[in-house]
């Protein structure tokens, strides 16, 4: 069960809207295909009912309502009720795990909140509602309080409950606990279906996934990214791939190949940036970086592993940088199309180090030009050149921008207005080409990275992405001044064209 709308979005400062949720349970079930989702918490909010609405009516319509799922409470009528007109069938009743939280946040003794439970349940069935049931805290309720577990665990067995769910709440399972606590529900109640729903805490949520799946836990609940509250839940990407290289008794439906794209989307979606190490899909996971490794790929693979990136549709890449050795500039050229002599090749790897030394961040589109400065060729020219330009900005008054350009053998000025400096110099900039009757690419993406505890004079890196003729590309630019940063990459990418 994929629980990134719901529990996902109790990550601080994520709120999806109701057309983010349906896009995103339509991708779930239909491209990824997660056999259940979890997308809201009952009584949260007008626009939470309204989501839930969109995505009920849609999943009524295509015949996978039974693949929606709600977090509900023991509140009487009033959790069911709201599944009745949200258009729902199917609830997670979250209830008290452990004798901790049902003593000290609902002051009840077991028997009195097992009578609930029952009432609660037995409403929902009078309803046409199927019920699956959270123990809140469950984790610490085995640590602390084993007799009350296997107690509720006991009455649940004596109800028409579909799945019981045992959560992680705080995330502090070990891996063996998770295990060893798993084990022991499935062994003592063989014909009842658990799901097991771990927390990161400790970063070890996708580890006790592991453990919980080896002690016999028939169901998972995770979320794309990772995303939830406090260090998040366990993620699905990292969780899939673990079943499928690490337990090949087990078999899930999820599509690999869809779990990148996903991630992506729920990235825009939420905001919340994927960190570049993250496995699976972080943008730094299947980039090599030093020559060793490049080398032993070339040579025999040496350093390729069951997790390959054509799997989730992603490409390997080789980085560059001061660690970087003739392989992997090799190999970035080889994708370019441009093949050089030993002595050359050795060159333009020693320039390449030189300037991952002075921290600067070279790409393969700044290989031609690495090339160009340290053979002394004019093969590969910077053909157009942006000579000298004047910025202003003042309060009340639209930003302007005066430049000059060389295209070749001419030279242009042309002055503009805009939004702020940048766009203002891009105003000026596309008179210039749209008097030589040139066009420029579309600007689809602009991001700006500062050294965290940074100076003021720190140095600021702008990285743009163009889309040129059905191909995307991007350019980066390195300066204390984040416009002038932006106009070496867009200077770049004049070239680049």
């Amino acid at each position: 069960m994929d629980t990134t709308l719901r529990d996902g979005e109790q990550t601080s400062g994520v709120s999806f809207s109701a057309s983010e949720k349906l896009a995103l349970a339509q991708l779930l079930l239909n491209d990824v295909r997660v056999d259940r989702i979890e997308i809201a918490s009952a009584r949260v909010s007008e626009g939470e009912l309204l989501a839930v609405k969109k995505i009920t009516d849609w999943a009524k319509n295509n015949g996978c309502l039974a693949k929606i799922e709600v977090l509900t409470f023991v509140d009487g009528q009033e959790s069911v009720n709201w599944m009745v007109q949200a258009g729902a069938k199917v609830m997670n009743l979250l209830t008290k795990g452990s004798l901790n939280h049902l003593t000290h946040q609902l002051k009840k003794t077991p028997a009195e909140h097992f009578e609930d439970i029952k009432n609660v349940i037995a409403l929902a069935q009078t309803n046409g509602i199927f019920c699956n049931v959270y123990l809140e805290d469950w984790s610490n309720g085995m640590r602390e309080s084993p007799g009350y577990v296997f107690k509720f665990l006991d009455f649940l067995a004596t109800q028409p409950v579909r799945r019981i769910l045992l959560p992680d709440t705080l995330g502090v399972l070990t891996p063996s606990e998770a295990y060893s606590f798993v084990k022991q529900a499935v062994e003592r109640y063989p014909k009842q279906h658990f799901d097991f729903h771990a927390h990161n805490d400790y970063d070890l949520a996708t580890a006790n996934v592991a453990e919980a799946l080896r002690a016999g836990a028939h169901g998972l609940h995770l979320t794309v990214n990772g995303m939830g509250e406090r260090a998040g839940n366990a993620p699905l990407a990292s969780a899939i791939a673990v079943i499928k290289d690490f337990m090949p008794h087990l078999q899930t439906g999820v599509a690999e190949d869809s779990l990148y794209v996903v991630s992506k989307i729920v990235e825009t979606f939420s905001g919340l940036r994927i960190p570049a190490n993250k496995p699976i899909v972080g943008d730094n996971v299947f980039t090599q970086t030093a020559g060793i490794h490049a080398d032993g790929d070339k040579k025999n693979n040496l350093y390729f592993s069951k997790l390959m990136p054509e799997r989730f549709g992603r490409k390997r890449v080789y980085a560059l940088g001061k660690t970087s050795g003739k392989a992997n500039i090799e190999n970035n050229l080889r994708d370019l199309g441009i093949k050089l002599s030993d002595e050359d090749l050795r060159k333009v790897t020693q320039r390449v180090i030189e300037l991952g030394d002075k921290k600067e961040v070279v790409t393969p589109e700044d290989l031609p030009y690495i090339i160009s400065d340290v053979l002394d060729t004019n093969a590969i020219e910077a053909k157009i050149e942006i000579l000298n330009y004047v910025l202003t900005h003042s309060k009340d008054l639209k930003p302007s921008a005066t430049l000059k350009v060389r295209i070749e053998e001419n030279t242009y000025e042309e002055s503009a207005q805009g939004d702020g400096q940048y766009d203002a110099f891009m105003n000026a900039l596309k008179k210039i080409y749209v008097a030589n009757r040139k066009n420029l690419p579309l600007l689809t993406d602009y991001a700006v990275r500062i050294p965290t505890g940074g100076r003021t004079d720190a140095l600021c890196e702008t990285i743009i992405t163009w889309h040129w003729n059905g191909r995307d590309l991007k350019t980066r630019g390195l300066d204390s001044d984040q416009t002038v940063s932006a106009i070496k990459a867009t200077q770049k990418m004049l070239n680049l064209l």
